[in-house]
């Protein structure tokens, strides 16, 4: 196998590159055919970011994909390829297995609006698609909800089943058949695909027609039964979805791989959550994602045979461990690692592996936030948490008697642990009024409390005709800007408000907790009352009858102390005394109880350096959340149809489109969901953020690349571009009034259609003058005498030896004896002709009437 004669160049202006395995050789496939692959051969595939997400530290993708029917000769040559590659293209390159019908979210994400699956091999491949061409006739099989595909099958009603699309290609008649259990979005993705295929196959000249409702499409069924015979019986039932849910994934194992006296050993190394520092940069490890995906992880000092071998070693565990032959596999290096790797731990530091770029970018926006720019700015504005800077109007109200009453402006900022508060605040941005309505839980409220938190939020959004932006929060866990609503000046009680809306009376001393160095990031929050509270790195405020004291530990900020003179105001009024950590008076440590050993160690601030965005849909299936990733992700992967969960680490957001809002609650819950069950053992604690469509503030719009707020300002329904936007389909015409001058006989069949028939859809269909035809056409002299006196028709096909080498008079009647080859069975065709009968009747007349002379059936 001679893999060693140099790589192809690479267009550094052009992200994605896809070439064919080919004699062993990489060849490059035309743009116009990505998408497509032939199930006998193998492909590689190199995806290279040009855009700003490659400053943040994303990496190159390559991927080798195997067809179902590809040997293991071509399977090696694609794994050397990738090898090769990777070395010319350095460390900074994530590589991928990939397999048929089993393809990761990474390559799905590439290939838009589907991926087709072709039958055949070499000599199909060579063209790969053929612009403009009419005469074909075949069955695809499409599937999938955001990543689409769709399958050559069987040109037979068996085929066919209730919950999937089929897409009936004719050439210039192309026919969608919806099951009666598809949903909305899936019949929209669908004629997707169908429009793409239309415009890059047959450069948009070929007529679509949508069968939603067989009663009603009669003349498209008519073409149908034309091309597949009638349907006997009922069509089978949808296909079990073989989904894998968050709960699969949820179970994450670390392995250790090395070598010991020649033999590789793998050692369970831990399970979640998983921590960084696990991995050491002179070992090698295997990452176990619950058998769904399996991750090698390269450190950067590890061996070049070690890396060299990271496919065939996964590939070893997978089989040791019982799993699928097609599990998808990940190779990932140190200080590369891609984004769904990162996120299997529970923190990840850039700046651990020396990478500090992302870093310095997070710290400059702590240090120093610019709100001023935020209005301009939604990247800087997702970056700071910030949707302005806190200026608007404020309307709290607390949660009773499942009401909610009006909290006194003076006391907005006072919240109460045992109770749950609902925060409005309007801005303006585009010259218009905005929205954020935070519903935020105390640690002590009840269940009962925190069901009318919601039913309140839902009226309220109803007054608001559905404006509101909904920010689920948690005490503790409040974002800058909620925080920044009340400058700084937060405290949270430890009781709960009466029905009278008068706090519960307050025990004669009290402690105080207060962190933070600015408006955006301080918050008070009353502690136990005894000194195992303190903690040498924050300032504490300790309220007694007589003196309130101001305590600064030893490790507090310049920063830290003057938030917090003036955070601590509306508990202590102008009458406290300062008191340094060392220098405690006794009446200090008598009013907590006496000394007792405290925490000195700086709480450090979760570092989130390391990780990105990342969008997903979301779905449920048999009871579970079911996660679809869209890597590289943009605006337009948001569809009207749509949930999307986009997990920025520090908040989730819940997008529905418009087509989904009834679905608000789900949403909340899968959300839920998605933290209790994520791999990395997140905190179900963290923000949840719930947007509709058209209603997007810029925390969440300033993650995408780029926003248009008028995107969906004349977006068309799948209803509406069905009716209107197909236009006239004067081609369906002509072939459903030539199926009735005919008159064909169509009685009980397996599948099968009649010949005469198809010639009759050919003839309609050769009309561009294509000379790829693979029969006569209806006006041939050679077919006339058939279609003025029709033989019987055949249904099902005829044993080999009744058609080999057989004269007119001695064929079977109903035969037609210009096409002897139609009438045997697929297999026998394959097994004669050495290909399908699509790939046949593909090709130029003069070969078909060659290769039927040689093999006796001319």
């Amino acid at each position: 196998m001679d893999v060693n004669k140099g790589l192809p160049a690479i267009d550094s202006h052009r992200d994605l590159h896809v070439w064919i395995i080919e004699n062993l050789r990489m060849e490059p496939v035309p743009e116009k055919a990505y998408g497509n692959f032939f199930e006998e051969h193998c492909y590689i595939v190199l995806h290279v970011p040009q855009s700003l997400k490659a400053t943040q530290g994303a990496c190159s993708d390559l991927h080798y994909w195997a067809g179902k029917e590809a040997g293991a000769e071509a399977q090696d040559a694609a794994e050397a390829f990738v090898q090769q590659l990777q070395e010319a293209l350095g460390g900074a390159t994530v590589q991928h297995r990939e397999a048929q019908g089993h393809e990761s979210d990474c390559f799905r994400s590439y290939f838009r609006p589907g991926i087709i699956y072709r039958r055949g091999g070499l000599a199909s491949a060579l063209t790969h698609v053929e612009t403009n061409l009419y005469n074909i006739q075949r069955l695809l099989h499409v599937q999938g909800r955001k990543h689409v595909s769709a399958t050559e099958v069987e040109l037979s009603w068996s085929s066919f089943n209730k919950g999937d699309i089929f897409l009936l290609d004719l050439g210039k008649v192309m026919i969608q058949w919806n099951g009666p259990e598809t949903s909305i979005p899936e019949k929209a993705r669908g004629l997707a695909l169908t429009c793409s295929l239309r415009d890059r196959e047959r450069g948009g000249r070929a007529q679509i027609g949508v069968v939603d409702d067989e009663v009603e499409a009669t003349d498209l069924m008519r073409i149908m039964e034309a091309v597949l015979g009638c349907r006997v019986g009922n069509l089978p039932a949808t296909r079990p979805d073989k989904s894998v849910n968050q709960l699969q994934k949820a179970s994450v194992r670390l392995y250790h791989v090395c070598e010991k006296d020649d033999d590789l050993v793998i050692q369970e190394l831990a399970t979640c959550p998983l921590t960084q520092d696990l991995l050491r940069e002179e070992d090698y490890y295997i990452l176990d994602q619950g058998g769904f995906k399996i991750y090698v992880w390269q450190g950067r000092l590890s061996s070049l045979q070690e890396k060299k071998a990271a496919f065939s070693r996964a590939l070893g565990f997978i089989q040791a461990k019982g799993y699928p032959t097609y599990t998808n596999v990940e190779v990932v290096n140190d200080g590369a690692e891609s984004a769904s790797f990162k996120q299997l731990f529970q923190s990840w530091s850039t700046k651990q592996r020396g990478n500090k770029s992302f870093g310095k970018l997070s710290k400059s926006i702590q240090v120093r936030p610019d709100v001023g720019k935020l209005q301009s700015r939604p990247e800087l504005a997702a970056q700071l948490r910030m949707v302005d800077d806190a200026s608007g109007k404020v309307e709290v109200w607390c949660i009773q008697d499942l009401g909610r009453r009006p909290v006194d402006p003076k006391r907005h900022a006072q919240l109460c642990a045992g109770n749950c508060y609902l925060v409005l605040y309007a801005y303006q941005r585009m010259g218009h009024v905005q929205y954020i309505l935070y519903l935020w839980r105390g640690h002590r409220a009840t269940t009962r409390d925190v069901k009318a938190l919601n039913c309140n939020a839902e009226e309220l959004d109803l007054m608001y005709q559905g404006a509101l932006v909904q920010e689920h929060v948690t005490m503790g866990n409040e974002p800058p800007h909620f925080l920044a609503i009340f400058q700084g000046q937060l405290v949270v009680f430890q009781g709960h408000t009466g029905h009278d809306g008068k706090e519960q009376p307050a025990p004669a001393t009290r402690l105080f907790h207060v962190q933070g160095t600015d408006s955006c990031n301080t918050r008070t929050v009353e502690v136990p009352a005894r000194a195992s509270a303190l903690n040498s790195h924050d300032i504490f405020l300790l309220v007694t009858a007589s003196v309130c004291y101001l305590w600064f530990g030893k490790g507090c900020s310049g920063d830290q102390r003057e938030m917090a003179r003036t955070a601590v105001s509306a508990v202590s009024g102008e009458n406290k005394e300062t008191v340094l950590e060392g220098q405690e008076p006794p009446g200090f440590w008598e009013a907590l109880g006496g000394r007792a050993p405290y925490p000195g160690n700086k709480r450090l601030p979760e570092d989130v350096s390391g990780f990105q965005p990342r969008l997903f849909e979301c779905s449920s299936h048999m009871g579970h959340l079911v996660l679809t990733e869209m890597v590289f992700f943009s605006q337009e992967d948001l569809d009207k149809y749509d949930i999307m969960l986009l997990d920025t680490w520090q908040e989730i957001f819940l997008w529905l489109g418009e087509a989904a809002s009834k679905w608000k609650k789900e949403a909340v819950d899968w959300g839920q969901e998605y933290l209790k069950t994520h791999p990395a053992g997140r905190s179900p604690a963290t923000p949840i953020v719930v947007i509709k469509q058209g209603h997007e503030p810029p925390t969440f719009t300033g993650w995408f690349l780029a926003w248009d707020p008028y995107k969906w300002t004349n977006d068309q329904s799948y209803k509406e571009v069905v009716d209107g936007s197909l236009g006239a389909m004067p081609a369906i015409c002509e072939i459903t009034a030539e199926l009735n001058d005919f008159q064909l006989s169509r009685g009980p069949s397996n599948g099968g259609a009649d010949p005469l028939t198809l010639q009759t859809l050919k003839g309609s269909q050769d009309g561009s003058g294509n000379e790829l035809q693979p029969g006569p056409k209806a006006g041939d002299a050679s077919t006339n005498s058939h279609h003025s006196s029709p033989r019987p028709t055949i249904h099902g096909s005829l044993p080999r030896e009744r058609l080999m080498h057989q004269a007119v008079e001695d064929l079977p009647e109903g035969v037609d004896p210009a096409r002897k080859e139609f009438y045997l069975s697929d297999s026998d065709f394959q097994e004669i002709f050495g290909k399908s009968k699509e790939e046949f009747y593909s090709m130029a007349k003069w070969r078909q009437q060659q290769e039927k002379k040689q093999l006796g059936f001319f």
